[in-house]
């Protein structure tokens, strides 16, 4: 069973219809922690601001999901769900990400070599840097492209998959052991993200 996180800011019917697409038949969507307890495969969608995932902490998701993770479970994260990997963003202070992965996610900087850097940054481009070891970029070519709309972008660090270069390289994708996640959206990038949602689900 995939169980498919339900935190009210997730883009959940493209995501759950694109698993569909892909064969994936017993999906969940859900705010239920034993749901995520008993998952073989578990996704976290996100769109919107970084505070909406206080409600994950509010529903002892966060503790399930480390319950879950620690016993070797697949977690997934889309988005800002790449994002609450991290310890936190500067979006929302006072809310706390898993901390999974080190570090703060920030918003893209207002000016970057002497020009304006526009954000958030939205539409399709390409995935740089890609690490040879990632289960999750198997296949996936350097230089494909791929569907972006986000504010705030995770630092990259040798967790970091993939990168993509907008006001300088930020963290595209992360992974480590059965912990990874994206920034884009790969329910929106066409073939390649399609190919990365099948590498998940063939874990």
């Amino acid at each position: 069973m995939i169980a498919v996180i339900d935190y009210k800011a997730g883009n959940l019917t493209s995501v759950v219809k694109a698993l569909k697409h892909l064969g994936a038949d017993d999906i969940v969507v859900t705010q239920d922690r034993a749901d995520v307890l008993r998952a073989d495969k578990i996704v976290l969608p996100g769109v919107g601001h970084f505070q909406s995932t206080q409600l994950l902490t509010d529903l002892g998701l966060t503790d399930a999901a480390r319950e879950a993770v620690v016993k070797g479970t697949p977690f997934f994260g889309i988005c800002v769900g790449l994002q609450w990997l991290y310890e936190g963003s500067t979006e929302a202070h006072g809310t706390l990400g898993f901390g999974h992965f080190a570090g703060m996610c920030e918003h893209f900087p207002g000016q970057h070599e002497g020009g304006e850097l526009k954000s958030p940054h939205v539409g399709w481009n390409s995935l740089e840097n890609l690490r040879a070891d990632s289960k999750l970029m198997r296949g996936v070519e350097p230089g494909s492209f791929v569907y972006y709309t986000h504010s705030w972008r995770a630092p990259l660090s040798a967790d970091t998959a993939a990168a993509t270069i907008y006001g300088g390289e930020f963290t595209a994708a992360v992974e480590r052991d059965n912990v990874m996640g994206v920034q884009f959206h790969p329910e929106k990038s066409a073939e390649t993200g399609l190919r990365i949602l099948k590498n998940f689900l063939e874990l």
